[in-house]
């Protein structure tokens, strides 16, 4: 059901922008110069004058014969574009998603151990301000230092200008993925840090770990040995209930380093009317934000026993 809601908001809401799609991919130069017949087979291409019930019922029908239609802005069939883009983007988000996951628990036991301290102090400092900050300013700070200042990273796309895809190799592609997924892991940070802070700090005030410190036992002994399993879940439980957010930032990501995956795809569909294209790539999106939030409810049963008892009540 959560599906077909989403099919339906994403039809619809196409069908109420203002953007014309023919004029958005023919141009308004070479719009004002064609004729009336020419005009009439682009509106009918497009399928501009169709009505909106009657184009959802032909789509889900295709669909149900596993058939998701044809992108009219790339001219390919949508299972393709989004089978092409969909590669690229769970490796980045992949990448960020780790990355993210382990720098935020890391950062956020450095933390806790150190409550009040400096490291504390700078880690709440940086956290705060990342969650306070755009991704896509985020991405053009990192863009410009790295990429135009510093010249480390290539400043776009997923590959060389110029070189053939057949002689694109592993270290190339690895390149021009590193500065957006690191753009991307940073932004992730926050809340996996400050989340793993306040956890370490009850962790490491809990009688057992005074228990273990009156042994003789060092601080990071106790992490280690005593706090570290109460931490990971936790962290991992946030972790996973992220993934709309590093999905929502890989859009932004995408678009200010031109990497070709399903977030500038989406844009490009919606800038372009492309409904066929919008509703595929918003079906797959649903599809992982879904999966991440069902793995997060599991993992909030294996960290909380209570939360069992009170589904199985209800």
């Amino acid at each position: 059901m959560l599906m077909v809601a989403v099919s339906m908001v994403v039809f619809s809401l196409v069908s109420l922008s203002p953007v014309d799609p023919v004029a958005a991919n023919v141009g308004q130069a070479a719009l004002s110069g064609m004729s009336d017949e020419k005009l009439a087979t682009l509106q009918a291409y497009w399928g501009k004058d169709v009505p909106l019930v009657e184009r959802y019922a032909s789509w889900v029908s295709g669909l149900l014969r596993g058939d998701m239609g044809d992108s009219l802005r790339f001219n390919a069939p949508v299972a393709q574009v989004v089978a092409q883009r969909a590669a690229n983007s769970l490796v980045l988000m992949g990448i960020a998603w780790l990355a993210s996951g382990v720098l935020g628990l890391a950062l956020g036991i450095a933390a806790g151990v150190r409550r009040g301290g400096a490291a504390d102090r700078l880690v709440k400092a940086s956290c705060f301000v990342l969650a306070a900050s755009p991704t896509f300013w985020v991405a053009l700070l990192m863009l410009i230092v790295f990429g135009v200042v510093l010249g480390w990273f290539p400043i776009g796309f997923s590959a060389p200008i110029g070189k053939a895809a057949a002689d694109v190799t592993w270290l190339d592609a690895f390149h021009h993925l590193a500065l957006p997924a690191i753009t991307l892991s940073v932004v992730g940070v926050a809340n996996v840090a400050l989340h793993t802070r306040e956890k370490t700090i009850d962790v490491m005030g809990s009688p057992y770990v005074r228990f273990a410190r009156a042994r003789g036992e060092s601080t990071g002994s106790v992490v280690i040995h005593h706090g570290l399993r109460n931490l990971v879940l936790p962290a991992l439980t946030i972790q996973c209930s992220q993934i709309a957010e590093i999905f929502g930032g890989s859009v932004l990501v995408e678009q200010v380093f031109s990497y070709p995956g399903l977030g500038q795809a989406a844009v490009s569909a919606g800038i372009g009317g492309d409904t066929a294209l919008l509703a595929g790539i918003a079906l797959v999106s649903a599809a992982l934000v879904f999966g991440g939030n069902l793995v997060a409810n599991i993992l909030y049963g294996v960290v909380d026993p209570r939360m069992r008892k009170e589904y199985s009540r209800g």
